[in-house]
């Protein structure tokens, strides 16, 4: 068997993404671009208040979309076992009257 020399870097000609190798694995080098910040008006803002209050979880999702989407995925994965919890416990609650 041949001894490859493997590059640092490529680029995929038939999606243009720059893959960068770390160890034995080539990583893409993907960057998003810059969000501009919305400005939001008085329904915008009472909207928010309001899914902070009484909606936690849309709240924290619609956050988390803008963030690291490892994080992103642990939270989403935290909030679903917590809901499990919860509907395990309510419907054991539910059946054991």
């Amino acid at each position: 068997m041949k001894n490859k020399e493997l590059k640092e870097r490529f680029i995929d000609e038939r999606t243009e993404i720059e893959y960068v190798r770390q160890g034995d694995y080539y990583i893409p080098n993907l960057v998003l671009p810059k969000q501009k910040k919305i400005h939001l008006n008085k329904y915008g803002k009472m909207r928010l208040n309001y899914l902070k209050e009484h909606k936690k979880a849309e709240y924290t999702i619609m956050f988390m979309e803008n963030t690291d989407i490892l994080y992103w995925v642990g939270t989403m994965n935290a909030i679903k076992q917590q809901a499990e919890k919860i509907i395990l416990k309510e419907l054991i609650y539910v059946w054991n009257f």
